[in-house]
């Protein structure tokens, strides 16, 4: 079921600002804001949002996109079950209960009693659909290649009451997979995507004014409890500093990503939000195609310098692409302080060897990734040259740095040092492998025969046997491959008013379930 977070503390100062002098603070004016409020706002029946820039849809499954699902996700739409971003514990919603039926067949009982916002009533059939729509259809819906990496389901409602979906192979986490399929009626077009679907859930969209909001009411015949705002409204801000100022002139209640030097304990709360930055460096170019460069690039980065200065005590260093709480995390693997003699020494053995330690290495990254990215980016280009490394920074926009993370890769460019940022959504480490470490995973430059061979293995298990065969997974990445040079874990900075009570979690900036929110106290609606 939907769960209620009851309240939200500020029981987190952020660490004062160490490196002031890298990046000014932004400017605090609200430029050319209409205060995301309504004639509900003056009485508080009205949730004010702001994001950071507008869905470019609402369709249901591309709600693995987080500027799609921090809207859609458990709040328009709503899946057959629910992954407690907290406890990672699956939690029924639309279906009340599952089990494996034999080794590739799983049935699921659909809940009885729950309306589309149309009135239409919910039944296995609409469940069948959905599935079928998300992954089997040619909408080349993103919950298809990164939850089911392209594998087709069968699916049957053998009554209005019960599903049973299909695999090809054995899927020990098939349930965790389908909470990523959120449900439409049937009925849904399967040749287009939609831009305002219907759903099941505690909000219908009321309407979308392109550019400039988004507003839902609250679904008066949900099946579930009732949220506490019957109005929501979300319009969106490019810069941070005037989401900040909204918060704290009282014009929007939560804002999603703000920046640390926007944030203060009045305005903004942190919490871990999954996402962990690193280094892919291109194994199929030298000099990165030699695993003692790569290793000696793990060796000299400074992860406690940057994540204290440059990210404001805001990452964790890391040692692995998944942060705790995901199933194959391995707690064995811990960041380590510079070591510049082992490093020295690694790049001495691949100097002797012939290795072209001179040839031009070409470090990619995204304006706006994350707050400080281009000071980062430089920290990480100094790092590298104290070992001699000839490293040029390239900042581009989301579209050209797509073109670096996934394939087909860009031909006859060299060495490149892809800076990423990856989150791990569903809490296990399949969702990672499958497309950072596999050889011909949609993000992987390279791998190994033998590094396949352990990931495939691993995605067959369950329980504590997964858990362990996937921590091996992660590092051997590290000893055999060395595809990856770690950054930090990071929290994210949720913008929050006093009007509302709010507690984050790692999912917030994905999902921001509307269910959770709370008028504050003495705010009665």
């Amino acid at each position: 079921m939907l769960s209620s977070v009851p309240t939200r503390r500020r029981t987190r100062a952020l660490t004062a600002l160490l490196a002031a002098a890298l990046l000014p603070a932004s400017a605090c004016a609200v430029a050319n804001s209409d205060g995301a409020g309504d004639a509900g706002a003056a009485d508080g029946s009205t949730l004010r949002i702001v994001l950071a820039q507008e869905p470019p849809t609402l369709e249901p499954c591309e709600s693995s996109l987080t500027s799609t699902g921090v809207v859609v996700r458990s709040n328009i739409s709503e899946p057959l079950i629910e992954r407690d971003p907290t406890t990672g514990e699956l939690d029924p919603l639309l279906a009340t209960g599952w089990r494996q039926t034999s080794p590739t067949t799983w049935t699921f009982d659909i809940r009885s009693g729950v309306r589309f916002h149309s009135g239409a009533p919910f039944t296995a059939e609409d469940a069948a659909f959905s599935i079928d729509r998300a992954v089997n259809s040619d909408l080349a819906c993103n919950v298809d290649g990164y939850v089911f990496e392209d594998e087709k389901l069968g699916v049957e409602a053998t009554s209005p009451t019960s599903l049973t979906v299909t695999t090809v192979e054995p899927d020990p986490i098939l349930p965790l997979r389908l909470s990523f399929v959120e449900i439409v009626p049937r009925g849904t077009s399967t040749e287009a995507k939609v831009r305002e679907p219907v759903g099941t859930g505690p909000y219908a969209i009321a309407g979308w004014q392109t550019g400039v909001s988004i507003t839902l009411h609250r679904n008066e015949n949900y099946w579930g409890e009732q949220p506490a705002f019957p109005v929501v409204r979300y319009v969106w801000r490019s810069e941070s500093s005037v989401r900040a100022a909204m918060i704290a002139k009282g014009e929007a209640d939560l804002s999603t990503g703000l920046d640390p030097e926007d944030a203060t304990e009045e305005n903004s709360i942190a919490y871990p939000n999954n996402e962990t930055t690193a280094l892919r460096l291109d194994g199929t170019q030298a000099p990165l195609d030699d695993i003692r460069v790569r290793k000696a690039i793990g060796l000299v980065i400074d992860r406690q310098a940057i994540a204290r200065t440059l990210f404001d005590g805001l990452g964790e260093p890391a040692a692995q692409l998944v942060p705790d709480g995901v199933v194959g995390y391995n707690p064995a693997l811990q960041a380590q302080a510079p070591d510049h003699e082992a490093a020295r020494a690694l790049i001495e053995q691949a100097r002797a060897d012939g290795v072209p330690l001179d040839r031009e290495i070409t470090l990619v990254a995204r304006n706006d990734q994350f707050p400080r990215v281009a000071e980062t980016a430089e920290a990480l280009q100094y790092q590298l040259a104290q070992l001699g490394l000839n490293v040029r920074i390239l900042m581009t926009d989301t579209a050209a740095h797509l073109q670096y993370q996934l394939r087909p890769f860009p031909e006859n460019v060299g060495p490149v040092a892809l800076l990423i940022m990856h989150g791990n959504q569903a809490g296990d480490a399949a969702f990672t492998t499958s497309q950072y470490l596999v050889s011909d995973g949609p993000q992987s430059t390279f791998g190994t025969p033998e590094l396949d061979a352990r990931i495939d293995d691993a995605e067959r298990l369950s329980g504590q046997a997964r858990q362990d065969a996937f921590a091996a997974v992660l590092a051997d990445q590290n000893e055999t491959v060395a595809q990856y040079a770690y950054l930090a874990h990071m929290r994210g900075l949720l913008g929050i008013g006093d009007s509302v009570e709010y507690e984050p979690n790692p999912a917030t900036g994905d999902e921001l379930r509307l269910a959770a929110v709370r008028p504050a106290k003495g705010q009665g609606r």
